[in-house]
């Protein structure tokens, strides 16, 4: 899973890398085998990659001949099979993982008192401010928008952030009469009976808990839990909504948590490889239930993903419901040199090298690694520079 690039990443630790077996020939000398060059595999790796790279140092030695040579390397008159250049840019470690485009996660609304469903929307419908969500006892409960959940009845007298999104909602919807800040006073209590009157309800002035439902915005019905006619208990599941907005859901390993920080830029790759330009809107840690006994419950951290622009929601709205992939960057080093992994080399003094092709001879150049990531590896060292060759297999 990634972008990024493991070196040999099926090794353990203290392992070398897969090679042929040495011989001893018959002069009595065990003989190493060819150079090994590194194999590649995405995902994150950056520590693996190098760790095991250095693994293989000792065990190529004799083959490059960089025992005991000076810095610099050993000049050599045999061309390796083929050549790439060193070049500068930005290199971005991304891990990518599998997503579902749909409308982002669903949010269950619960029955707060008990009574007989009387009415209910259909799966797919849009329900804005001021609608019904649905209706107990032929009493329609009213959807408002605000992101504190209603928890207790509203009343005069009564303070807190709760009154003020409720007083909110009223005024959008046109009501009068009160100031809206975090007191509950007669001014509010009357402007609730004016939209009690409106909706069909008992004039009481009051909101108790149950006649309305907060959410963020509008909602599209993703499910109904309940049917018309069932009788609902406290608690009860009735239906689950999610936003109107097209969104991605992914879940990611709770080690990777530090790459989903709510707004951080990321990429979704759409069925037909359209990329699209997507935002994290929502990261929330879940706990799964173990699937076997004696097993323990696994920490998922589940992100939700907005798409960022206009022409992002366009391409998505091509699907309805359909399989994407999320790139996430961990990482970006911009104005560096890289060069692809398969041309380092395991050097005998440790440490990593290329082989520097210079017209009908090649040079072998220690080098410092940094980011691994999309293939290539970013690299520094004496003479490398934009535009050196360097060796690679075929």
């Amino acid at each position: 899973m990634g972008e990024s690039v493991v070196e040999n990443a099926d090794m353990t630790a203290g392992q070398s890398p897969a090679q042929p077996a040495e011989e001893t020939a018959g002069d009595g000398f065990v003989h190493s085998p060819e150079p090994v060059r590194p194999r590649r595999r995405r995902g994150f790796a950056l520590a693996v990659a190098v760790a095991v790279l250095a693994t293989a140092g000792a065990l190529t030695a004799a083959a490059l001949g960089l025992g005991g040579a000076e810095q610099g390397g050993t000049e050599q008159s045999t061309l390796p099979p083929a050549t790439a250049e060193v070049t500068r840019g930005t290199l971005k470690d991304t891990e990518s993982v599998d997503g579902q485009l749909g409308y982002g996660a669903a949010t269950t609304a619960t029955a707060r008192k008990p009574g007989t469903l009387t009415a209910g929307p259909d799966t797919g419908d849009r329900i804005t401010r001021g609608k019904s969500l649905y209706a107990v006892d032929g009493a329609p409960v009213t959807l408002m928008y605000g992101a504190t959940p209603a928890y207790r009845d509203l009343l005069e007298g009564v303070e807190g952030p709760d009154v003020q999104q409720l007083e909110k909602n009223l005024d959008t919807l046109g009501y009068t009469g009160f100031t809206v800040d975090e007191e509950f006073t007669s001014g509010t209590a009357d402007a609730v009976r004016a939209w009690q009157e409106d909706r069909g309800l008992d004039e009481t002035g009051q909101v108790p808990l149950g006649q309305v439902v907060f959410a963020d915005g509008a909602v599209r019905i993703d499910s109904l839990a309940a049917r018309k006619g069932d009788a609902l208990q406290p608690g009860a599941e009735v239906l689950a909504y999610t936003g109107t907005e097209r969104a991605v859901t992914t879940e990611l390993d709770a080690a990777d948590e530090q790459v989903a920080k709510e707004g951080a830029k990321v990429s979704v790759r759409l069925p037909d490889d359209t990329l699209a330009a997507g935002k994290v809107t929502e990261v929330t840690t879940v706990i799964k239930p173990a699937e076997a006994q004696g097993q323990d419950p696994e920490t998922k951290i589940e992100v939700v993903v907005s798409f960022a622009d206009d022409k992002g929601r366009k391409a998505a709205d091509a699907y309805a419901l359909a399989a994407v992939h999320v790139d996430f960057t961990a990482e970006t080093r911009e104005d560096v040199l890289t060069v692809p992994v398969a041309a380092l080399l395991a050097l005998a003094e440790g440490g990593f090298g290329v082989e520097v092709v210079k017209g009908s001879t090649t040079t072998y150049v220690p080098v410092t690694t940094g980011l691994f990531a999309d293939g290539r590896v970013e690299i520094s060292g004496d003479g490398i520079t934009a535009g050196t060759k360097v060796g690679v297999p075929k």
